[in-house]
């Protein structure tokens, strides 16, 4: 039986140095994240020529399982992949961890499997291009219902919704999880979701969740108000236990026990990318282990401090995370 199953992207990011000329020849917004189609992706990695690219397995609800896994959970992660080089190092590098994967998928030979290439120049700036290739479209069929059933509980991450398929997906599979009796989590993850995919959002949301993650700009943004205190009024509704980040202000906690505020360690942030999925991954950890939920989400906040003083958003290997577990 599983603890914790999720649904979400399979993204692999790709991390490229480059100069400033190669962002100008291709017309890249310098520090932007640009979507792109497989096409555009497959012409920007041979543009790349020889240069060196390190790979890292990534995607919102990955890395929450991820996460999840490393402080010691059993996971299972929902995703669809293609048989190209991508495919086969997310799936290796996330069975490496313990995470029982989707598996590779036949598809037509010309489907690509999600990517996000990473070009960085000598300043340290970050510019990204990706392309959700298969990731977009999650089918029921990848979902084993029978351990949906089984397991403790279901994460499933906001940006699902910006495709219909994967909407549908979140769902059914919500539905299935209600009724067995599986606890149900969800994130917003991002404002670009609630403005333009709200409706897959509310539908994923259904008649509420058990668990709901999001931070201040999402908060505000889905409650159309400049009061976080109203946006958490309206949201509280939604979800039995609900966490908004705040990022150097730690995180609002709200269950029907009651509301609190939980400070977050003063850091250097070198890279904020991956915070709220290293947060979202620690809170569903230590509540399955019991936590009180203000205890889950002052431990999150530990993890999301720690993560965001390197680049990318997982923690170097799997002993970091076991040394960080240790203080739950």
């Amino acid at each position: 039986m599983f603890d914790l199953i999720g649904i979400g992207n399979a993204i692999v990011d790709t991390e490229v140095e480059i100069d400033e000329v190669f962002l100008q020849d291709e017309s890249l917004p310098k520090g932007q994240m640009t979507l792109i189609d497989s096409a555009r992706m497959a012409e920007l990695v041979d543009h790349l020529g020889s240069r060196t690219m390190r790979r890292c397995s990534g995607g919102s609800a990955a890395n929450t399982i991820y996460a999840a896994q490393a402080f010691g959970q059993a996971t299972s992660y929902v995703c669809q992949l293609a048989d190209d080089e991508n495919g086969r190092h997310f799936f290796q590098e996330m069975q490496d961890a313990g995470i029982v994967t989707s598996q590779i998928s036949a598809l037509k030979e010309k489907q690509r499997s999600g990517q996000c290439l990473v070009l960085v120049t000598p300043d340290a700036q970050r510019t990204m291009c990706t392309d959700l290739g298969v990731s977009k479209d999650v089918g029921m069929e990848l979902v084993n219902e029978r351990n949906l059933r089984e397991a403790r509980c279901l994460y499933i991450e906001g940006y699902l919704s910006s495709s219909e398929q994967s909407s549908k997906t979140a769902v059914q599979s919500a539905a299935i999880a209600s009724e067995s009796g599986t606890q149900i989590a969800l994130t917003l993850s991002d404002i670009s979701m609630i403005e333009f995919c709200r409706d897959g959002l509310t539908a994923m949301l259904g008649n509420g969740v058990d668990i709901l993650f999001c931070n201040t700009d999402e908060a505000l943004a889905w409650a159309k108000t400049d009061r976080l205190d109203v946006a958490i009024g309206e949201l509280k509704d939604m979800a039995k236990e609900l966490y908004v980040t705040m990022g150097s202000d730690g995180a609002e906690v709200c269950t029907s026990k009651g509301r609190w505020k939980v400070n977050s360690e003063t850091v250097r942030p070198v890279d904020t990318n991956g915070a709220g999925d290293m947060f979202a991954g620690a809170c569903l950890a230590a509540r399955l282990k019991d936590a009180s939920a203000a205890e889950a989400a002052g431990f999150a906040n530990r993890a999301a401090a720690r993560v965001i003083t390197q680049f990318g958003a997982r923690l170097p290997n799997l002993a970091a995370y076991h040394q960080l577990n240790a203080t739950a």
